[in-house]
């Protein structure tokens, strides 16, 4: 029998799923498989409705070997195990007379633990897991949410975090997860046969795609112990957060409440010396921290290294003491006593880790207002790890609607642990950089506009002009408008002041769940939505309610965030050029998934109004401009003012 060839195979997945072929998705399906067939590496940028996930799905599943999808959002894993992989699988079938199997897995957290439901937290007495008062009358939030997960753990299939709806808090949730290293393990756990994180570990492991996230991916790399199953084919898609993901894996931190913690669940189970040596290293922890000013450590304090020393070398003893003690009166021994363990093995970590300080890492506090200080500790970058741990024995694609910044995938690759693009050695991993192109055309769907006439943005302070500039934009267009802000405080400050001077109802991220906020921006065009960064990828509004899209400001790192600066001082001392590799990339990557609100669909019109005229006037504007997509440009605030009315005069004349 023939080999079914890709194109044949593609376009039956197209038409399953109701869609056209594009030139980009054939373009980017044949990459994809030339990279597996030749066991290399790709970077691919898609843009918007490209269909790349049909473009590097119908490869991956013709090749026949397992592959492991990774990407950054719920929302993406949602549409790949629930719409894209079963019609993809189903169109394939005739051609392929096989029927590939998928499964979706995440971290243990995210799956309900059996043992702590019913055996109940093993937590100090104050804080058991259900209060039997609270039992019989839930009348707080917690009380109600733990009768729900009760009830939901009867009827739940996959005891997955994400298939419960409507959500519960973090608190909630917390009192039936567990996390890796608090696991008793399938064999020892009487509720292990039941278990649901080992279910869909199962699954996986006769999976043929195993759809899973990307920090799920870091912590296979970093940990050693292998989490995925052995494939031969690795897809990252949304790329452009992998970094910052593996960042947040690999960072560290300590804190005054969860060392307390850690003493107390330990003092049940060790002699008093041994716990007495951990209590009082845990005071002298929170008298340091109690005077910690927010910033980087470039050295470690005297007081600092003396108390991380103590907690370092009485968590050690305390692990020590735990390991080789039974204590037959405590109920529920071994739960009690894995939770202990994973809490002081926690601090022991990342004790030894900052007082053996080592140059690769970022050390710094931070303080909030109603949780106290917090000790973290970062890699100064993750580069070297990923090109160790990533792209070894496996073939990777990389793609996402960003990953060419100001113009070529270098600054990204490098990020990646990559070489520029062509570079070959023995222990460089070779790829190739493709941009398969929008099918959207985008200098005659869209317009960048830049304010230049408004005073550049000062740290603080509230900005006028900028609120004049952005109330006269929003009633040109009638409402529609996506205002996407560098801080919460910009947000809210420009929604109280805006909520008193036009018409149109203004809903602020946080006042609502982010999916009710989407909903109702999307049912009424003269509605506007305000949020901060982390609203950028999650708005996907096709049509005429997004119409206008708003950045405050070009969204550079704030100038003491610990970890960007020393990363950028790094790049400095090496004779390179700190502000554009990363404070200039990180600010281009954000306002090109902000810009890419704008045109989700071949029918979109609208505006990306940038209120920062530094992106016309300063010598890295051309840079950030270059990463966004290739709209008619503007500083004319006249001719975008007509434009607006005119694009809203034709929404509304064509009844929407």
């Amino acid at each position: 029998m023939t080999k079914p060839s890709l194109p044949d195979l593609l376009h039956a997945a197209v038409s399953a799923v109701g869609g056209t072929e594009r030139p980009g998705q054939v373009a980017m399906a044949e990459a994809v498989a030339e990279a597996i067939d030749d066991t290399s590496h790709r970077l691919i940028q898609a843009g918007t409705g490209t269909g790349k996930s049909l473009g590097y799905l119908v490869p991956a599943l013709a090749h026949g070997e397992r592959v492991v999808v990774a990407t950054a959002t719920l929302a993406l894993q949602r549409q790949l195990v629930e719409r894209d992989l079963p019609r993809t699988v189903d169109a394939l079938h005739p051609q392929l007379c096989r029927r590939p199997q998928f499964a979706m897995l995440k971290g243990r957290s995210n799956y309900l633990c059996l043992h702590r439901l019913h055996e109940g937290a093993p937590q100090d007495e104050e804080e058991g897991l259900f209060d039997q008062f609270e039992a019989a009358t839930p009348t707080s939030k917690l009380g109600k949410d733990l009768l729900r997960l009760r009830d939901w753990a009867d009827e739940t299939e996959t005891g997955d975090r994400d298939d419960l709806t409507p959500g519960v808090s973090d608190k909630a949730w917390s009192q039936i997860s567990v996390s890796s290293r608090e696991c008793l393990g399938a064999t020892k756990c009487a509720y292990g046969a039941e278990c649901f994180a080992e279910a869909a570990r199962e699954r996986a492991k006769l999976a043929d795609v195993v759809v899973t996230n990307h920090a799920l991916l870091a912590i296979d790399a970093i940990e050693g112990a292998p989490v995925l199953p052995q494939h031969e084919v690795l897809i990252v898609d949304e790329a452009h957060e992998l970094v910052s993901r593996v960042t947040g894996v690999a960072t560290g931190e300590l804190t005054p409440g969860q060392v307390n913690r850690a003493v107390k669940r330990a003092a049940k189970l060790v002699d008093e010396k041994t716990a007495d040596a951990l209590q009082t290293a845990s005071e002298s922890f929170e008298r340091v921290m109690e005077l910690a000013l927010p910033g980087r450590l470039e050295q470690i304090p005297e007081d600092l290294g003396y108390a991380l020393m103590s907690l370092r070398d009485a968590a050690r003893n305390v692990i020590s003491a735990i390991g080789a003690t039974r204590d037959k009166s405590v109920h529920d021994e071994d739960a009690v006593r894995k939770q202990a363990l994973a809490a002081v093995e926690s601090i022991h970590t990342v004790a030894e880790r900052i007082t053996n300080g080592s140059e690769y890492d970022v050390v710094w506090y931070e303080r909030h207002d109603r949780f106290g200080a917090t000790l973290r500790v970062a890699p100064l970058s993750v580069s070297g790890l990923l090109r160790e741990k990533l792209f070894e024995d496996r073939s990777v694609v990389l793609t996402s609607a960003t990953l060419k910044i100001g113009g070529d995938f270098n600054g990204v690759a490098a990020s990646l642990g990559l070489s520029p693009e062509g570079v070959e050695g023995d222990d460089v991993p070779v790829w190739k950089g493709l941009d398969v192109g929008s099918p959207f055309d985008y200098p005659k769907q869209g317009i960048l506009y830049v304010a230049k006439h408004l005073a550049t943005p000062g740290r603080e302070g509230t900005r006028g002009d900028m609120m004049d500039e952005l109330a006269e934009l929003i009633e040109a267009a009638g409402g529609r408008t996506l205002g996407l802000f560098s801080s919460m405080r910009g947000a809210k400050a420009a929604a109280e002041e805006l909520r008193g001077r036009i018409d149109n109802p203004i809903l602020l991220q946080g006042e609502e769940t982010l999916g009710e906020l989407i909903k109702a921006f999307a049912a009424d065009p003269k509605t506007c939505l305000f949020g901060t960064l982390s609203l950028w990828q999650g708005v996907d509004v096709p049509g005429p309610s997004c119409q206008l899209v708003v950045m405050d400001r070009i969204p550079f790192p704030r100038p003491d965030d610990p970890l960007m600066s020393a990363r950028q001082k790094s790049v400095e001392e090496h004779g390179g050029n700190g502000f554009m590799a990363v404070a200039a990339t990180h600010a281009a990557l954000l306002m090109a998934q902000g810009a890419g609100r704008l045109v989700r669909a071949t029918g979109d019109r609208g505006v990306v109004a940038v209120l920062d005229p530094r992106l016309a006037t300063a010598r890295y504007g051309s840079f950030l401009r270059a990463t966004l997509p290739d709209f008619w440009y503007t500083t004319d605030r006249n001719q975008v003012r007509r434009s607006l009315a005119a694009i809203d005069a034709t929404a509304q004349a064509d009844g929407k």
